[in-house]
């Protein structure tokens, strides 16, 4: 990486006044993902963390739509979700992980899922994480997105993928070196 802002992973003054005006807008629409949630209280510890903020940017400059969907009472952490109405663009025809990329001879995707998370310092939603995120909305009707894989699947070469048809949220699974273009995954980060 070059000596960009994102490579030291700190925003500018105004590329975090953007985001949490982004957030603030988004947050505001759509109540009913965190009832009982103050703004206020969010933004000031959104405003004392910064590397938090640089990862919301990467989530919002990807296409994930990150909102608040909950508070850890037990740490005090607001919890993000990607609520982008589909898996986010950015983030498309991407493998599971770095071992499912390495094994494909050819036609190798752009990057893995495991890595570009691990890049914005977000983690993949687990299927219960996913399936709370359903609960909020219909997402990912035409599109598809990775979720964690236990170890004992991915061993055996696999990687579980969800989406919502027919009403449904479905649990998939694929051989982890696949990628689509309608497949990306969602990310979650505490902060």
């Amino acid at each position: 990486m070059n000596g960009n802002t994102s490579s030291r992973k700190v925003l500018s003054p105004e590329q975090q006044e953007e985001l949490l005006r982004a957030l603030k807008a988004r947050f505001e629409k759509n109540m009913n993902r965190h009832k009982g949630l103050e703004w206020a209280n969010l933004q000031t510890k959104l405003e004392a963390n910064t590397a938090k903020l640089w990862s919301l940017n990467e989530m919002e400059r990807t296409g994930g739509e990150p909102d608040v969907v909950g508070l850890d009472k037990k740490t005090g952490e607001f919890v993000f979700y990607d609520c982008s109405s589909e898996s986010p663009k950015g983030r498309r025809s991407v493998c599971y992980d770095r071992e499912a990329l390495e094994s494909r001879k050819e036609h190798k995707p752009k990057d893995s899922a495991m890595d570009m998370a691990a890049a914005m310092d977000i983690d993949l939603l687990t299927e219960e994480q996913y399936r709370e995120l359903q609960k909020l909305g219909n997402f990912d009707t035409k599109t598809s997105s990775w979720v964690q894989t236990p170890s004992d699947i991915r061993k055996l070469g696999g990687a579980l993928f969800c989406d919502r048809r027919y009403g449904k949220v479905f649990v998939y699974h694929n051989g982890a070196e696949s990628y689509y273009a309608a497949r990306a995954f969602r990310g979650s980060l505490r902060v």
